[in-house]
C-alpha cells in the first residue's frame, strides 16, 4: 500500500500530477483544485490511495490526511468508485461533506457529476456518524471560510499571481462571496479570478 508521495512535482494538468520519487515519475490523480496549487520543480506532499484493479493501478493524492479519510469513506458506498468520490472532493471539503451528510442534505450530492438522485442518498445514508471526527478542527463555518481562502491562494500563486495580489483578490471575493462560495474552493477560486480580470 502506498501511504503518501513527497517528491518533485514534474507536471500537473487537470486532474493528473506527476511527482518524482527516487527517479520515478509516478502519475497520481488529485482534484482540479489541488493541481492547480502544486507547482511545476517544488516539492509536494500527498497523502495517498492505491485503486488497484485487475487492468490497473491508480494512485489517488490529497493534500490533507482528512481529505483521504473522507475519500475512503466515500468508497464505502455502493455506487461510489474512485473517480465519483475525487468528484464529490472537488466540489466540497471535507467539513461540508460532513456537515451534509450529519443534516441528511443529499441535494448537496446530487450535484456532483456523476452522482445521481439514488447514490446521492445512499452516501447521506450510508456514512451517517462515521464522519463525525474527521473534520473537527474545521467545523466552524469561519474556520472553514478561513481554509478555502487559504487554498484559493495558493491555487492563484500557482498560476502565477504574486501572494500580496492573490490574497488581496481572496479578501475581495470572501466581501462579496454568499455563505455558499465562501464554503468551496471552486466557487471562491472563481470569483477571486474574476475580480483579477485577464492577466495582461
Amino acid at each position: 500500500m502506498i501511504a503518501s508521495v513527497r517528491g518533485t512535482v514534474l507536471a500537473a494538468v487537470g486532474t493528473t500530477v506527476v511527482i518524482e520519487v527516487g527517479g520515478v515519475g509516478l502519475s497520481v490523480q488529485v482534484t482540479p483544485q489541488q493541481a492547480l496549487a502544486l507547482r511545476v520543480g517544488a516539492e509536494a506532499l500527498l497523502h495517498t490511495a492505491l485503486i488497484v484493479r485487475e487492468d490497473d493501478l491508480s494512485l489517488y493524492g490529497f493534500a490533507e490526511p482528512e481529505e483521504l479519510q473522507v475519500f475512503d469513506l466515500l468508497r464505502s458506498v455502493t455506487g461510489v468508485g474512485p473517480k465519483s468520490a475525487l468528484g464529490v472532493l472537488a466540489a466540497m471539503s471535507p467539513a461540508e461533506v460532513s456537515h451534509a451528510v450529519a443534516v441528511d442534505d443529499d441535494g448537496a450530492f446530487r450535484k456532483v457529476s456523476g452522482i445521481g438522485p439514488k447514490t446521492a442518498k445512499l452516501i447521506t445514508v450510508s456514512l451517517a456518524g462515521k464522519l463525525a471526527a474527521v473534520t473537527p478542527a474545521r467545523a466552524s463555518g469561519a474556520r472553514i471560510a478561513t481554509t478555502v481562502g487559504e487554498d484559493v491562494t495558493v491555487a492563484l500563486v500557482g498560476l502565477g499571481w504574486p501572494e500580496r495580489v492573490a490574497a488581496q483578490a481572496v479578501e475581495d471575493a470572501l466581501a462579496v462571496a454568499s455563505d455558499a462560495d465562501r464554503a468551496a474552493v471552486p466557487a471562491l477560486l472563481r470569483l477571486a479570478l474574476a475580480s483579477l480580470g485577464p492577466r495582461s
